[in-house]
């Protein structure tokens, strides 16, 4: 099978390292993909953005499959062109992809569907997300309708800056804060079918203790040992089924990866988001435990044929991500700075901990960084105190001046024994 993974992040690293470890997989590529990618898939400079140009590298190489891994070209529809081309794709449509790309659309489908989630107002004007503020109260959570590279999203106690974040949107989902710890739980369909993966924790703030702004994700683990054990059960029947159901009944049926934002309230389950790919950093702990090969599950998805396929196997270590990003991260990142010590890591460390690039680039011989998160060490472990330990000694290992990371990443989880 020749697959090709459209994204240049630690998601795509992530999916073509798994996909190359697939013995189905004959011809991998990537496009644009990155330095750490280079490694393991033939990378292409096509935009990401259009349509157009990924069917047509698509049909020269004779893709099998072609993966989306990224939000806004599943918005802006690369999906929905590749499938016009009659080549198999993993990834929604550009409509059912407005269930990460609208957070108005995703609260109509769940309200339709039934599905539990927190009481929100829509608000298009100042004054509207005012009064929204002051019925909901402090902690205030302030949503940007639209994309936001998982950074739009403001949660505080400050009403000065819960508005001016309001303000500075052109729509906002207001809504009331949800209690209790959040857990990402990816499901992949062909819109009928319903497969979960196992839950992840991510951490969103960029300093320790929960610190700090919003970011794209600073670290992962999983499994998470002080879930119920029914809790993947309780949230495809409760959750994922009933969008994935809502979504064709509405004539834009969702195929390919689910991903529900969850929080376990007080008052039960919550979905706080969705998104319409794989989330970052979440895939990477998540695919170092998956055993069942990838590119069929992603190829049955795009098929239409879930229903056929095998249980998925998973490996009962557990794994745990730590991002290294770079200086000034989640504000403007200082780039280019050369990266060292991957060699060692690649040398000491392995196959128990290995590093997923994201915001990286070759320059001449030298790695270089090349965007806000840099890097994502992966590591696995028979617990999650040994992935851990794993995880941060090859952290120590690399270099990359003005760096930041999470010290304490599953640091907590690691002391609970599981349920």
């Amino acid at each position: 099978m020749k697959v090709l993974v459209i994204g240049s992040g630690a998601r795509e690293h992530a999916l073509c390292r798994s996909l190359s470890l697939d013995p189905d997989v004959t011809a991998l590529h990537c496009a644009p993909g990155n330095a750490g990618i280079a490694e393991v898939a033939e990378l292409h400079q096509v935009d990401p953005l259009d349509g157009g140009a990924v069917v047509s590298l698509a049909t020269g190489l004779g893709a099998d499959l072609v993966v989306v891994g990224p939000e806004a070209p599943l918005v802006a529809g690369v999906a929905d062109a590749v499938r016009a081309a009659d080549i198999p794709v993993f990834g929604p449509s550009r409509e059912a992809a407005q269930l990460e790309g609208s957070k108005a659309f995703a609260k109509d489908v769940m309200a339709a569907a039934g599905v539990p989630t927190a009481r929100s107002y829509v608000c298009t004007t100042a004054e509207e997300a005012a009064e929204a503020l002051d019925a909901f109260g402090a902690p205030y959570v302030v949503k940007d309708d639209g994309l936001a590279a998982g950074k739009g999203v403001v949660v505080t106690s400050d009403i000065g800056v819960a508005k001016a974040h309001a303000d500075a949107c052109d729509r906002v989902v207001i809504e009331e804060f949800l209690d209790g710890p959040e857990v990402s739980l990816f499901a992949i369909t062909d819109g009928r079918t319903v497969v979960p993966l196992q839950p992840a924790q991510d951490f969103k703030r960029a300093l320790d203790g929960d610190e700090g702004p919003n970011t794209g994700g600073m670290g992962a683990y999983s499994p998470l040992p002080w879930a119920d054990p029914k809790l993947v059960d309780e949230v495809l029947q409760t959750v994922l089924q009933p969008t994935v159901d809502e979504l064709r009944r509405r004539g834009t049926p969702f195929s390919g990866l689910l991903y529900a934002g969850l929080a376990i309230t007080s008052r039960g389950v919550r979905v706080i988001e969705f998104n319409a790919r794989f989330g970052d950093p979440e895939t990477q702990v998540v695919l170092a435990r998956l055993k069942s090969p990838l590119a069929g599950v992603l190829l049955a998805a795009a098929n239409g044929t879930l229903a056929d396929l095998e249980p998925l196997r998973w490996r009962e270590e557990a794994a745990v991500t730590v991002v290294v990003a770079s200086h000034n991260y989640p504000g403007t990142p200082r780039t280019g700075d050369p990266i060292t010590g991957l060699e060692m890591v690649a040398a000491e460390d392995a196959p128990h901990a290995y590093v997923l690039h994201a915001g990286t680039k070759r320059q001449g011989d030298t790695v270089v960084s090349a965007g806000g998160r840099v890097l994502s060490v992966t590591a696995t472990g028979k617990d999650l105190a040994e992935a851990r330990e794993r995880a941060y000694r090859a952290v120590d290992r690399i270099g990359l001046d003005g760096s930041q990371h999470r010290t304490d990443i599953a640091a907590k989880a690691a002391q609970v024994p599981s349920l």
